[in-house]
């Protein structure tokens, strides 16, 4: 059963090897920032949201995520999703969306709206 305030998490560190291989995948040129690209950041919430909480079944119908400074390679980032709301009528579940270095720097923050067939709630 989903709860407000329930939470999961990940942590994963990119290591600077992967930079080449994210490129090669996403077809660039070269131009990759020297930090974590974005996608890979949200690539840690897609895999929460979809596998921890609320799990299997969950939709994506919105994500907003802000950046706030670069995420460093070789460094442990922790990826946590938190529920904010529960809308069992609607079937929908809003979430916070933090993504941390080691230290407690927090890199990118936001929020994801999913829907969900069993709230539960």
């Amino acid at each position: 059963m989903l709860e407000l305030g329930q939470t999961a998490s990940v942590t994963r560190a990119y290591r600077s090897g992967d930079r080449a291989m994210f490129a090669a995948l996403a077809g660039d040129d070269g131009t990759l920032p020297s930090h974590v690209p974005g996608p890979l950041i949200g690539a840690l919430f897609s895999f929460l949201l979809g596998v921890e909480l609320p799990g299997f079944g969950t939709n994506y119908l919105k994500q907003e995520m802000r950046f706030l400074q670069p995420a460093p390679y070789d460094e442990p980032l922790t990826a946590r999703v938190t529920i904010t709301k529960l809308r069992p009528e609607k079937h929908l579940v809003d979430l916070e969306t933090v993504c941390e270095t080691a230290d407690g720097t927090r890199v990118c923050e936001g929020r994801a709206l999913v829907y969900v067939e069993d709230v539960g709630a």
